[in-house]
């Protein structure tokens, strides 16, 4: 049954979006593909490996994202009308993405590390793709009708999580248990069960309790993408008329809810450090409010209604006695002693957590920042820190600039998902968690542009003689 759905899901989109990206020439569709496609990228795998027992069919639909990436970059080239002429306007940000891939490539072809050539390039590969994404955000032109369909996705895609979610709870079992992912984590990726659910540690916490993650890869991913959904909403919320608004309050409301069942630290402390950045920089002050309501509530939950498990959860995790976060430390420890011994870098896939980095090369693993650190020296971390505070500053500066709505509210997702996201990097390679870094890196890259676009109009304005 589930296989008939992935079929019934899968077919359509990749055939409408090859149709708009070959035969129309709109390779900015690529943005939608991957919005409605990379939230259930894992389950899609884990149904079809678990249905045909086929690594062969299973990578079919593993690739169809790297296909498409493929078919767009050609459709951008092939459709320009001259290309040849096409004018690279760059800023702050493409030059800091420019050094970054350059000295990835370096590490690439240098003998530095450990790692066979085969599975740096396939890091590497992995690495482009949120400067690859950036890029077609930078050139991506829309009309308003379009830019809808994005915030409307986005509220389907998380509409149907939370009814996932719900289905978890009042069943007790996991999403996971039905779509076979277990099975395909082991034959495919190589990644024994692990757990008292018999998926991975992941889904559970430090006290036994269920950690959810609907459809998405896990709880991680779930949360870190709730960080996204829940500042669509409050930019919809907030710019639309009163009598449409209601659909994005109740945005924010399923995104907190999906927050809490997958029951991620570190994204309910990001949460909080948003909803504190939205309300300086946006100058939303009732937000902090609002915040402190929401803290409060959850202090009186903890103390007087949760169970003694999620108690002992949330005061291990506050006095640092829960084993996930000693284990971050210890993560953390491991990657600046090398960065220490090798300032200059250990070379690609010599770190972190996605396919390809083996355990036998792996040093620490739990933080996006180190992780690039180890791999390619202090100056790809502080090449990559740069990037995510000039992408922030140019989004904010956006919203502040432009007079279309449009672009104002995509401005506002990327600079807040962006900050939302700094804590998640501390504890994860978060960097792989598609969606939201996919997404998030396009939605920079269009608010580059449009501040661009703002800053070269201002420019062009002549004063007026007194």
């Amino acid at each position: 049954m589930l296989f008939i759905a992935v079929i019934l899901y899968v077919v359509p989109l990749i055939s409408i979006t090859v149709d708009k990206i070959v035969f129309k020439g709109k390779w900015e569709w690529v943005i939608y593909f991957m919005m409605l496609y990379l939230p259930v990228y894992t389950t899609i795998l884990s149904v079809v490996y678990q249905t045909t027992s086929s690594v062969f069919i299973t990578s079919i639909f593993q690739y169809l994202k790297e296909f498409v990436l493929l078919l767009t970059m050609l459709s951008f080239v092939l459709y320009q009308r001259n290309i040849f002429e096409y004018g690279f306007r760059l800023q702050l940000t493409d030059k800091l993405f420019l050094f970054f891939y350059l000295l990835c490539t370096l590490f690439l072809f240098l003998p530095v590390g450990s790692a066979s050539f085969i599975t740096k390039a396939i890091y590497f590969k992995n690495v482009s793709v949120m400067g690859l994404m950036y890029f077609f955000g930078r050139n991506t032109v829309l009309q308003a009708g379009e830019y809808r369909k994005i915030f409307y996705a986005i509220i389907m895609i998380f509409s149907a999580a939370l009814l996932v979610n719900l289905f978890e709870k009042a069943s007790g079992v996991h999403f996971q248990n039905f779509t076979g992912y277990a099975s395909y984590n082991h034959m495919v990726n190589k990644v024994e069960p692990s757990g008292h659910y018999g998926l991975t540690w992941t889904f559970e916490t430090q006290t036994g309790g269920k950690r959810l993650a609907s459809f998405f890869s896990d709880p991680l991913d779930l949360a870190s993408s709730c960080l996204l959904g829940f500042s669509v909403g409050l930019i919809g919320y907030l710019t639309s008329k009163r009598g449409q608004s209601w659909v994005f309050a109740l945005l924010m409301g399923i995104t907190t809810m999906s927050l809490f069942f997958a029951s991620s630290r570190a994204s309910f402390a990001a949460f909080f450090i948003m909803l504190f950045f939205i309300a300086m920089i946006f100058r939303l002050y009732g937000l902090i409010k609002i915040g402190g309501v929401i803290l409060m509530a959850f202090g009186v939950y903890v103390l007087f209604y949760a169970t003694d498990d999620f108690y002992f959860f949330v005061i291990d995790t506050l006095t640092f006695e829960n084993a996930s976060s000693v284990g971050h430390v210890l993560a953390w420890v491991e990657a600046l002693n090398q960065m220490i011994a090798a300032p200059l870098g250990s070379g690609l896939a010599m770190s972190g957590n996605s396919i390809g980095v083996t355990d036998e090369l792996r040093i620490g693993g739990e933080n996006q920042y180190l992780i690039f650190g180890v791999q390619l020296g202090v100056l790809g971390m502080l090449l990559y820190i740069a990037i995510l505070v000039v992408g922030i500053w140019g989004s904010v500066q956006a919203f502040r600039k432009t007079d279309d709505i449009h672009l104002a509210r995509i401005a506002f997702v990327a600079a807040t998902i962006k900050v939302g996201l700094l804590l998640p990097l501390f504890t994860a390679n978060a960097e792989l968690y598609a969606f939201v870094s996919w997404v998030s890196w396009w939605m920079i890259g269009l608010s580059m542009k449009t501040y661009g676009e703002c800053m070269s109009y201002s420019n062009l304005r002549v004063p007026v003689s007194q």
